[in-house]
């Protein structure tokens, strides 16, 4: 048998495989998602990076987060994030604080402009959202959907949590 040789069948039904279907679909759903809210995002002045940094911080008690759990919480690395960090920070979207219990970690606090920022985005944000996302769902299925995307992610980002 050569290397190429293979069971009459096999790779076909691989490809048929309807795991791939479903990472297929949700790769270009992703995709197309995000290429809709970026649009929007630059309309305010925000790439994605700095709108998810900003809306992260906001969602957390206090409205301030560790910049390594930033990093965790993000796709981005920490000095991914120092950067995005960098530019809301020179923008006066948010502030750095030092931590009160290691000198060598710092916090991302949300400041008022940040605020009001997120305030003039986000109702345009949850437009699109609702418009090219949730209506689609069947309903009810909104929650069911919810439980399974932080079943998958704790299982392939279980870091994603830190600081919550």
């Amino acid at each position: 048998m050569t290397a190429h040789a293979r069971q009459p069948g096999s790779l076909d039904e691989l490809l048929a495989d309807p795991r791939i279907t479903a990472v297929g679909l949700l790769v270009e759903t992703v995709d197309g998602l995000s290429g809709k809210l970026a649009a929007q995002l630059a309309g305010h002045g925000l790439a994605p990076a700095e709108f998810e940094v900003l809306l992260r911080i906001a969602r957390t008690p206090g409205q301030a987060m560790r910049m390594t759990d930033l990093a965790a919480q993000t796709s981005l690395t920490t000095s991914g994030i120092t950067r995005v960090v960098d530019r809301l920070e020179r923008d006066g979207l948010v502030e750095r604080r030092a931590c009160p219990t290691d000198r060598r970690g710092a916090f991302a606090a949300l400041t008022a402009d940040g605020c009001t920022r997120l305030d003039a985005v986000l109702p345009g944000h949850l437009e699109l959202v609702e418009n090219w996302f949730t209506s689609r769902l069947p309903a009810g299925e909104l929650d069911a959907l919810l439980a399974s995307l932080r079943t998958i992610r704790d299982g392939v980002r279980p870091d994603a949590t830190a600081g919550a």
